[in-house]
């Protein structure tokens, strides 16, 4: 099984994405992880570049939106047709909301089903606050019912909601660990989606949690055949990035530290997983 490590566009959005593509391609990346522009030159000069520097990309739809359920279901509907632009090799959904009911959230990932049975593009829900996955006691409702419901993994988000390491949620961590196809290797902690850096030994304890859990992920995928593996290393900008009091600067610079989670996972799998 093949690992590939994506960098995410997140925090760089001010960055020309042709130097930004070239700049994480000679850092040792893969890919990206990103959405895809609205501006349609901002568009073809992400497609060009993604050519150009060999990388692969994960798109992102984030964007669906709407003053009701209705309205959110067909903005959800084009934005899924929007992010399979560019030939991604898998699509991360930011899916429904948590105030959605379980039977419209449930509509939503048999729309992004249908989609991917039509377009032979795996949608990966993102275990994500606010959305469908924003809880691991909740989310064991939509494996129940729904078997073929494929993720990503981001439980950093749990770790925060849930203010633990899962301990008293081993069904739907097992669920989501064997429904796992894309990772987004942030680690957070019980009172937040995000360690402020993952070097300091002080955190130790948070990552190796985290790894724990992404070995079980890459395992099983290897053990299910699969061909591919991604990561993301999402370590994000401020206010995720805590900020030092008075000065407003960054406790950490947010790209060396996913360069870091990028070295650490690569040393920890390899290119290449038997």
């Amino acid at each position: 099984m093949e690992i590939k490590i994506l960098a995410p566009l997140w925090g760089h959005e001010h960055v020309d994405i042709t130097v930004f593509c070239h700049e994480i391609k000679k850092a040792g990346y893969d890919g990206i992880d990103t959405w895809i522009p609205e501006n349609p030159a901002v568009q073809r000069q992400l497609f060009d570049a993604l050519q150009k520097e060999e990388l692969v990309l994960v798109s992102h739809q984030h964007q669906a939106h709407g003053v009701d359920f209705d309205a959110f279901k067909e903005s959800f509907r084009h934005y899924l047709e929007f992010s399979a632009q560019g030939e991604p090799i898998l699509i991360n959904s930011h899916t429904g909301k948590d105030y959605f009911s379980l039977r419209q959230n449930l509509e939503l990932i048999d729309i992004a089903a249908e989609f991917s049975s039509k377009n032979g593009l795996v949608v990966a829900h993102e275990t994500h606050r606010g959305r469908v996955g924003f809880h691991p006691g909740v989310m064991q409702d939509y494996f129940d019912a729904r078997e073929d419901l494929m993720i990503t993994a981001d439980l950093s988000h749990w770790v925060c909601v849930s203010e633990s390491f899962l301990e008293n949620f081993q069904s739907p961590l097992e669920q989501a660990i064997a429904r796992t196809r894309h990772i987004h290797a942030r680690v957070g902690f019980e009172e937040g989606p995000q360690i402020p850096d993952p070097r300091a030994p002080e955190w130790k304890y948070a990552l190796d949690h985290f790894l724990g859990w992404w070995d079980r992920m890459v395992e099983q995928r290897r053990r299910a055949g699969a061909k591919l593996l991604t990561f993301t290393t999402e370590f994000g900008p401020p206010p995720y990035l805590p900020k030092i009091p008075f000065k407003n600067e960054p406790v950490a610079d947010q790209f060396e530290i996913n360069v870091f989670m990028k070295d650490l996972l690569r040393q920890r799998y390899g290119y290449l997983v038997r």
